[in-house]
């Protein structure tokens, strides 16, 4: 049976850059990344190259899964701040966290990443707070989907030189005692042995990963989880915020129930995308760098925070399920509404769509996202839109768009020390996928940290 030094699961930032520190600290390292994904120049997704105009859920998403991860076709947007982007604080000191963060961004600079960084603005935080919304400020690059793309091919490329890399592998079990970690491939089913395993499975993976805690009887703790809305408008109406700050990152309590909807992932520019969660589909948006490539509208994910308590233990799956009667009534795809059609109490349709001063980047069915949204989130929507409107106006207009839904669920976070999982010997857990992470630069940064742990030991 083929043995390694560390086997890491999941090929997306966070298990790139704990490869890659884990081989700059001892250079003779036997390194194995299983990716159930495909190799990054092969990810196509059909939709983007033009095949088809809505998804056909690929066995192998291209947007989600693959070497790189989720963010691999992102806005590719590197939030170099700990006021947002994870949990990594509740861990290690801020200044420690902030380190590591400007560590991993070193190392993308190295493989062709850009220098520049958008910085905090408190005349428009003022402004915010003139209307009840509270913007959160740290410094930002954008890398955009395309130059992104080059940088992480160029570090893939440079690992695959002193490392081991296998694609299309997916990991069905992980030994906690022997460290026998288990992978199909199309032709056979595999075993390797890891003296270190690290899950670094990413959103896509955490239904694995909380599967695999669940039985080895590791404890899980419950995140928040986000539904709403992916809103388009013309660039033009939030251009005084992103050419200043690019991305606002704004949350509004909204008044008639007091629960926090937030305001982030912006893209200037830029176009909504279907993405394949496991054959649930959802919105989400990217922008490109170069000028060329980019659109007449702006995009962002407006979602509604939910922090569920006992009994129910389930928030992903509630997300996943108020996202399954969207693709339902959308005759499996992802749905559109106008703004004043939502409001008017009437579903949208294709010729109120083709009349609209908003044309949508994104080829979705029209209709009316209250037939599947909870009242309680869609509410909050509407009225934080309303309250945004006040700092960009047209925010709140009648042709604004809205595309449902968009989730982003944080797995349970499990029991550990360290990242080292309990009741383990030298398995941990990083990134989104095990609830530590929600961003880019958090995720490479949780990466660097247990490549060090794991290199100290």
């Amino acid at each position: 049976m083929e043995r390694f030094d560390t086997v890491i699961i999941g090929g997306g930032i966070g298990g790139l850059m704990c490869a890659y520190r884990l081989h700059e600290q001892n250079k003779d390292a036997k390194i194995l990344i299983l990716e159930r994904g495909k190799r990054l120049d092969e990810r196509n997704c059909p939709i983007i190259t033009g095949k088809v105009k809505k998804c056909i859920k690929c066995p192998s998403c291209s947007i989600m899964e693959g070497m790189a991860g989720a963010g691999a076709f992102s806005d590719g947007k590197y939030n170099i701040t700990t006021e947002y982007g994870g949990w990594l604080t509740n861990f290690m000191d801020r200044d420690v966290v902030l380190d590591y963060i400007n560590q991993a961004d070193d190392i993308l600079i190295r493989f062709g990443a850009c220098v520049e960084r958008y910085h905090p603005n408190d005349e428009l935080k003022v402004q915010c707070l003139q209307h009840d919304l509270h913007m959160q400020q740290g410094e930002v690059k954008h890398l955009g989907t395309d130059a992104n793309y080059g940088t992480m091919l160029a570090l893939i490329q440079d690992l695959e030189t002193y490392i081991t890399i296998r694609t299309m592998a997916t990991v069905i079990d992980v030994d906690k005692d022997s460290h026998v970690v288990t992978y199909q491939t199309k032709k056979e089913t595999v075993e390797v042995v890891g003296d270190k395993i690290v899950f670094a499975v990413g959103r896509i993976g955490n239904r694995m990963f909380e599967s695999w805690c669940s039985k080895n009887k590791i404890e899980l703790y419950n995140n928040q989880v986000d539904v709403g809305v992916r809103v388009e408008l013309p660039y033009e109406v939030w251009q005084n915020f992103s050419k200043k700050i690019y991305e606002p990152k704004i949350y509004y309590k909204a008044g008639h129930y007091g629960d926090t909807t937030r305001m982030f992932c912006f893209n200037e520019r830029g176009y909504v995308v279907t993405e394949n969660s496991d054959g649930v589909l959802t919105v989400n948006g990217h922008s490109y760098k170069d000028k060329a490539k980019q659109s007449k509208n702006s995009n962002f994910a407006l979602l509604c925070s939910t922090y569920f308590t006992e009994p129910f233990d389930q928030p992903v799956e509630y997300a996943r399920s108020v996202a399954s009667l969207a693709n339902k009534i959308s005759g499996g795809t992802v749905l559109v509404q106008r703004l004043g059609d939502l409001e008017a109490g009437r579903r949208s349709t294709v010729s109120r769509i083709k009349n609209s001063s908003v044309q949508p980047t994104l080829d979705a069915i029209p209709g009316d996202l209250s037939l599947c949204m909870p009242k309680r989130q869609l509410d909050n929507i509407v009225e934080t839109l309303h309250a945004l409107d006040k700092v960009a106006p047209g925010t709140a207009n009648q042709d604004t768009l809205l595309y449902g839904v968009e989730c982003k669920y944080y797995s349970a976070r499990p029991k550990c020390k360290d990242f080292e999982l309990d009741g383990t010997k030298g398995i941990y857990a990083i990134g989104d996928g095990a609830g530590f992470t929600r961003s880019l630069s958090q995720a490479a940064a949780n990466g660097l940290i247990v490549g060090d742990l794991i290199s100290k030991k």
